[in-house]
């Protein structure tokens, strides 16, 4: 990796700081050199952009925002570099808020609703071209020479649809501004600073989740992408199944980076960290170390889902025989939770409440678990009423999902976990039955087998459609599927 142009001498910088610095650049760089990187540049505007595929829709999320918030300002930041390791930074990723209501991802950039007498005029503040005249462009870090040509504002504004301004701008703006202002916050500490005197947290707080909430019905585009998401999520699962010896013969990594090349090539990332737990590391829910042994016998949990480059993640979970073939005591519990999974679905409905396919696959659990006296004589009303199965089910059966594979947290309780489904919500359902290594409750044979069963769920108009539906669910599909794949 290439450092950033340096001083010739830096040993000679304090003793010679008016000449190194007479051409107002940086110490070490000639009048000549500096003359000359500023001229025999080509043009490189770009001409002829249509707007991206999602502007109609952002046009009608940003229009939403404004009529719940009449006559103020609105600020949602998309955020800043954040640093991994000394001068080295994590690959940047917009806040879901700003690419949401914008379709843009650039860093440093601002979406600012301005009030005017009949709504908002929205405008997008962004870092502009890199200024060659006066050495950004080469000589600074973020400089275009340095990580890549950023869009002009004049071609942001016709991508977006949104007019554009230099975002180095607008922190006087803000600070200069009256009336009342709202924030995303969490993001940009820049233009927190700016607005220290004009927000409160509680206000801020009803703009974020008002922005979350808005995101339990997904649009036509947020549709396809969570569909295609889900579509490249699957071509990765098959990519991982057919390597599965290399796994044996290095580690749960193989698998990680197996699914990492897929997402990459066909999307922007991974949604989330892959969870690649083979053996007893299934039975720890985010297991993304990744670093154990694959052994032919036990069963691998890959939890995993592709984010698309316009931002929506898939999130999956599929439990597979590393061998090809479930044993007996593999297949029945395997059995439990597809059977608590299909429960689980079929209580995704409009008009259903959100609670309803969790109690749903609880209930199966629950059943089998005293089907299997592992619970004594307590019946499974008395197991459910005091939740003696969460030992082994451990967690809910599912969540929103969208630009965040937890998608819409800041949702008031009331719209999500007590709100009723309708169409275009989406969301997951992924029962399991962890039995820890260590749990000397149950017979030595469970102790160590954890498994999940996990699928995207769009809500429809009479019903759901599962959007991970390309994978196999049932046990004997799975072991058909994996055959096929291994040739």
């Amino acid at each position: 990796m290439s450092e950033e142009l340096t001083p010739e001498n830096p040993e000679t910088e304090e003793a010679e700081p008016v000449k190194q610095r007479k051409n107002g650049l940086y110490p070490g760089v000639s009048d000549e050199l500096a003359a000359n990187m500023k001229s025999g540049w080509a043009d490189t505007e770009l001409h002829g952009l249509e707007p991206i595929a999602q502007a109609a829709h952002t046009a009608d999320r940003r229009a939403a925002l404004s009529a719940r918030f009449p006559g103020e300002r609105l600020v949602i930041p998309a955020g800043r570099l954040k640093t991994r390791s000394n001068d080295t930074e994590y690959a940047f990723r917009a806040s879901t808020e700003y690419a949401y209501l914008t379709g843009d991802q650039t860093q440093d950039g601002v979406l600012v609703l301005e009030p005017t007498d009949d709504g908002h005029e929205a405008t997008v503040y962004l870092l502009p071209r890199s200024d060659r005249e006066n050495g950004e462009f080469w000589l600074d870090g973020q400089g275009e020479l340095w990580v890549g040509r950023r869009h002009s504002l004049t071609e942001a504004e016709k991508l977006l649809g949104i007019p554009a301004k230099d975002v180095r701008e607008l922190p006087a703006a803000l600070a200069e501004a009256t009336g009342p202002v709202r924030n995303v916050r969490g993001h940009d500490a820049g233009i927190e600073a700016a607005l220290t005197d004009k927000v409160t947290a509680e206000r801020d707080e009803e703009l974020r989740v008002f922005v979350s909430e808005a995101r339990l019905v997904k649009d036509a585009f947020e549709i396809a992408e969570l569909q295609k998401a889900c579509d490249i999520t699957a071509r990765g699962f098959e990519d991982v199944v057919k390597v599965l010896d290399k796994a044996e013969a290095t580690s749960e990594r193989y698998i990680e980076g197996t699914f990492f090349l897929r997402a990459r090539i066909e999307g922007n990332d991974i949604g989330y960290g892959s969870i690649c737990a083979a053996g007893p590391h299934a039975t720890t829910l985010h297991w993304v170390r990744n670093d154990g042994a694959v052994r032919s016998g036990e069963l691998l949990l890959l939890d995993a889902g592709v984010e698309t480059n316009d931002l929506y993640t898939a999130d999956v979970t599929r439990t597979l025989p590393i061998n090809g073939t479930f044993t007996p005591l593999q297949r029945k519990i395997y059995d439990a939770v597809y059977e608590a999974q299909e429960a689980g679905i079929a209580a995704v409905k409009p008009g259903a409440g959100f609670r309803d396919f969790h109690d749903a696959a609880q209930r199966v659990l629950t059943e089998k678990l005293v089907e299997w006296g592992l619970l004594g004589d307590r019946t499974v009303d008395e197991v459910l009423e005091l939740g003696l199965q969460r030992r082994w089910t451990l967690h809910g059966t599912g969540h929103m999902l969208g630009m965040d594979v937890h998608d819409c947290a800041a949702a008031r309780t009331e719209s999500y976990v007590d709100g009723t489904l309708e169409p275009g919500v989406c969301l997951t359902v992924e029962p399991g039955l962890y039995f820890q290594a260590d749990d000397l409750t149950v017979p030595e044979e469970y102790r160590g087998i954890g498994v999940r069963i996990e699928d995207d769920i769009l809500v429809t108009e009479d019903g759901n459609r599962n959007l991970s539906d390309k994978l196999p669910r049932q046990a004997d599909e799975v072991e058909a599927w994996m055959a096929r794949l291994k040739g």
